[in-house]
């Protein structure tokens, strides 16, 4: 008993309430959320100051994690958490949806909810795709949406906060078309804490007048009075308002625009087949700790081999990504313009090799 009241400040609290009584009998400890299996895990941590994981399923260490939080036993939490983030990335990846929801239960896996966010932040689908998204409580969604990295456009997280609300009222009418007017009420209600975080202004002027006009009546009218003041003063109706709201961007600083996101718009990552010819942009070409000139220099992918040669530019690329095409001219956007290519192929110091 001495070891249990020492190690753990949850069993400390009981044993010492037990201790009250004076009475001599025997304390009972009920722990309903833990299983035999995890106990005896725990107390051999307990008294034996160590554990072994390497040989347990990645469930049984989850379950273990929880346990131990709820026993008050942090250098244990944070060791579960370490251990099954280098070692079983495989298994949180295919139950993201419980991994993630028991990390925001508590403020005790903040590595685990680092982890789970940086994942969802590059793909959103695991969660917004997901069969049980309806089940999310109402604080996960929003921080959900309040990520300033999340890899999605803003008319698609409008859409899932929509539909998230709806499912929460499963009276309501799935098209909006039959919507009375305490529908919308009751919808709005739902939605109202979620609202002030999707980011409205980043819409173009066509997603505002095909997603968010009809649904007018979820916002709050001092709101909806400025959106439509301001995407009515736009020109272009595939632009966006400016400095009216914070861009999501991708970690790697691009940002991520109405109708376009790059994941989406070029496709999943791979390797080109066959030869691959393309121009790309040099701007920061380092000879002996000095910054040149800008250059243009044309890229020529044979296999595994990539040699750079000044040349003639003329189609942009985005880093990263390549299309198995050999016409990339189709596949990328046409322009010169430095918002579509945020990083370029850097050439060292010594220089590069002439294609001949």
């Amino acid at each position: 008993m001495v070891i249990l009241n020492y190690r753990s400040p949850y069993l400390q609290r009981i044993l010492s309430t037990n201790k009250k009584k004076n009475d001599g009998t025997l304390a009972h400890i009920k722990l309903p959320n833990i299983s035999p299996e995890i106990f005896q895990i725990i107390l051999r941590y307990i008294y034996g100051g160590k554990i072994s994981l390497e040989e347990c399923d990645a469930s049984v260490i989850f379950k273990t994690l929880d346990a131990a939080n709820k026993l008050s036993l942090q250098e244990l939490v944070s060791y579960s958490q370490s251990f099954l983030i280098e070692n079983k990335k495989n298994w949180i990846n295919e139950n993201f949806n419980s991994v993630y929801q028991t990390s925001f239960e508590n403020n005790s896996f903040l590595e685990l909810q680092k982890y789970c966010t940086d994942l969802v932040s590059e793909e959103p689908d695991k969660i917004f795709k997901s069969p049980s998204f309806s089940l999310i409580p109402e604080n996960l969604l929003i921080s959900l949406i309040q990520n300033d990295h999340l890899l999605m456009n803003e008319v698609q997280i409008w859409e899932h906060v929509i539909d998230w609300g709806i499912a929460q009222n499963p009276e309501l009418p799935s098209d909006f078309a039959n919507y009375s007017k305490n529908d919308f009420k009751t919808l709005k209600n739902t939605l109202q804490h979620c609202i002030p975080f999707v980011r409205f202004y980043n819409l173009s002027s066509k997603e505002f007048m095909e997603k968010v006009l009809p649904r007018k009546k979820l916002l709050p009218k001092d709101l909806y009075d400025d959106l439509l003041k301001t995407f009515l003063s736009l020109s272009n109706p595939g632009s966006i308002p400016e400095n009216k709201s914070k861009p999501r961007t991708a970690r790697n600083g691009l940002k991520i625009k109405p109708e376009e996101n790059y994941r989406t718009y070029i496709g999943e990552p791979s390797y080109p087949r066959g030869n691959v010819r393309g121009n790309v942009i040099n701007r920061n070409n380092s000879r002996g700790g000095r910054r040149s000139r800008r250059e243009q220099q044309k890229f020529d992918i044979e296999g595994n081999n990539a040699k750079l040669f000044p040349a003639e530019f003329n189609v942009p690329v985005v880093p990263g990504w390549l299309s198995n095409s050999p016409n990339l001219s189709q596949q990328l956007p046409q322009t010169n313009s430095r918002e579509h290519i945020r990083d370029d192929f850097t050439s060292q110091t010594r220089q590069p090799e002439p294609w001949w």
